[in-house]
């Protein structure tokens, strides 16, 4: 990523949840701000039917992993949550739809200052306010550490919260994952939902031949891939960091769970969404 310009990826990501807003499956993710905060216009038919095999299968992955993620979320909030923070928030519309503002929850968007700003540009331009529960949060992880960061923006430190980190795992070096994961897992009740992907060697073709062009894609515009995991390697981790409770889905569950899609479907296989919650 250029530290001057927004991220790209997060640019990719939310044309994909606009498009899908005219999909036949708008339904298992509804999102009324994805096509104005663009201010590209209205996504046309045509743009879905010239989708090709994996941007299909990054797309239904996408919208599915944000109705998973908002899905945990509920379940956190009845529990008496009231604090969560999207990291690496992009242009996120959590805050903007906000379906639990009457229970006083506050949302902490982090991101990096460049694309932060560039989102808060885009809000102006398009005639959106931005939202009173919600605490933009600029991070330079270079240069800035997150929890004194979030403690400075008003974030309680000893009381539970959500983390939603989609889109981001796959960018970042291992240690800088579980400094992350061992920061949100210091305090009981927290609980984090992140998307990972698999090494290409464990994915069955095509989805390592999709996987390693998709890789080399972005490694020339400065955004590569950096860690995947193995699934049980990782949940052994997750338990040592302090986890307790662990809900790990792969592409075809969440395929399963969220398109009806029969067992057995490969969808984006290799790619998986993953709740970890510290109980006690």
């Amino acid at each position: 990523m250029d530290h001057k310009q927004p991220s790209m990826t997060a640019l990719r990501v939310a044309r994909l949840r606009a498009r899908h807003q005219i999909s036949s499956f708008a339904s298992v993710f509804v999102d009324p701000y994805a096509i104005p905060l663009l201010g590209e216009g209205e996504p046309l038919a045509a743009d879905l039917a010239a989708e090709d095999v994996f941007t299909n299968r990054l797309r239904l992955f996408v919208v599915a992993r944000s109705r998973f993620a908002e899905d945990s979320l509920a379940a956190a909030v009845k529990r008496g949550v009231r604090q969560v923070v999207v990291l690496g928030a992009g242009l996120d519309t959590l805050s903007l739809r906000n379906p639990h503002r009457t229970t006083g929850l506050r949302i902490f968007e982090v991101d990096h200052p460049a694309t932060q700003a560039w989102k808060r540009q885009m809000l102006v331009a398009a005639a959106i306010a931005e939202p009173e529960a919600t605490v933009f949060v600029p991070v330079d992880f270079e240069r800035q550490r997150l929890p004194e960061e979030l403690s400075l923006h008003g974030y309680h430190m000893d009381e539970p919260g959500f983390f939603i980190w989609l889109g981001v795992v796959p960018y970042l070096t291992r240690e800088a994952i579980f400094s992350t994961l061992s920061f949100i897992a210091a305090v009981p009740g927290s609980e984090v939902v992140f998307d990972y992907g698999e090494p290409p060697e464990s994915r069955e073709e095509p989805a390592r031949t999709m996987l390693l062009e998709r890789a080399r894609k972005l490694a020339e515009k400065g955004e590569p891939w950096i860690s995947f995991f193995d699934p049980d390697a990782l949940a052994a981790d997750l338990e040592k960091t302090g986890f307790d409770e662990i809900e790990d889905l792969s592409g075809s569950q969440l395929g399963i769970r969220y398109f009806d899609a029969p067992p057995g479907t490969k969808n984006n296989a290799g790619a998986h969404v993953l709740r970890a919650r510290r109980t006690a």
